[in-house]
């Protein structure tokens, strides 16, 4: 039944009008756990199944781009022994997908301060971004020891040195020029952004990025997502009007 009622959502929706990119901020391991008598990194394990299930169904419906947050700066000062857990648990997955990557066609893609990651974390992880690097029917993309602080303060920092270089100038700085010194400079901004677990925050996610995007949340723990959350999702965003700063008038005559 849970089955059926997954491809009723899946046929509703709008192939047409499905958003380019839709990310997605992964909350709700540790509770899933807890609630389940277990260790969080048994939460953790568990939300492999579900960036599984993200990954397929927005595959199914044409999202071209799925960015997910994996793990955050601050999340480096968790206990050692469940960070250590979480990197582990990062390589074994990467290794273990590659395979289904490769045959559905899936491009894996990788932003944040990926310098900060173990060497055998870091390793492999890059050469599955290298392997998968022509594939072109989604981009997956990993947001890894990454912060929207840490990126636009980066971005800041990119864009002094090459005013200070003399190969910019200030006046010639828009809005583009900060787009192009972000993580994401080669990918669409998301259009649809996901919360699991409940809580109402964006928690440092590509907050540049997701100025225009439809916010959705849900009370779902991240190990219980599957392709039915997504799919009720992306149906909410279809239903909604994006102005843009627009009229409903000025949206209905174009």
């Amino acid at each position: 039944m849970a089955e059926q009622a997954t491809d009723d959502l899946k046929a509703r929706i709008e192939r047409a009008r499905v958003p380019e990119h839709v990310a997605i901020i992964m909350d709700g391991n540790g509770r899933w756990a807890q609630l389940h008598g277990e260790h969080r990194i048994v939460g953790h394990a568990n939300g492999v199944r579900s960036v599984r299930e993200a990954l397929t169904g927005a595959t199914e419906i044409g999202v071209r781009y799925l960015t997910l947050y994996a793990f955050s700066t601050e999340n480096w000062n968790r206990p050692k022994e469940e960070v250590d857990a979480l990197m582990d648990l990062l390589v074994k997955t990467v290794v273990d997908e590659i395979t289904e990557l490769q045959e559905n066609s899936v491009r894996l893609n990788a932003i944040g301060d990926l310098d900060s990651l173990p060497t055998a974390c870091r390793a492999t992880l890059d050469d599955a971004i290298a392997s998968t690097a022509k594939n072109e029917r989604i981009t997956l993309t990993l947001a890894l020891s990454y912060s929207s602080r840490w990126e636009i303060t980066r971005m800041v920092r990119s864009i002094a040195a090459e005013v200070k270089a003399g190969t910019l100038d200030p006046e010639k700085i828009d809005e583009r020029t900060v787009a192009q010194h972000l993580c994401t400079h080669n990918i669409p901004d998301p259009e649809l952004l996901i919360r699991t677990s409940g809580e109402l925050r964006i928690s440092n996610f590509l907050l540049w990025q997701i100025a225009y995007a439809e916010l959705w949340f849900t009370p779902v723990l991240w190990p219980d997502f599957r392709k039915q959350h997504l799919f009720e999702a992306v149906l909410d965003y279809q239903g909604r009007e994006r102005r843009f700063g627009k009229t409903s008038e000025q949206i209905t005559a174009s």
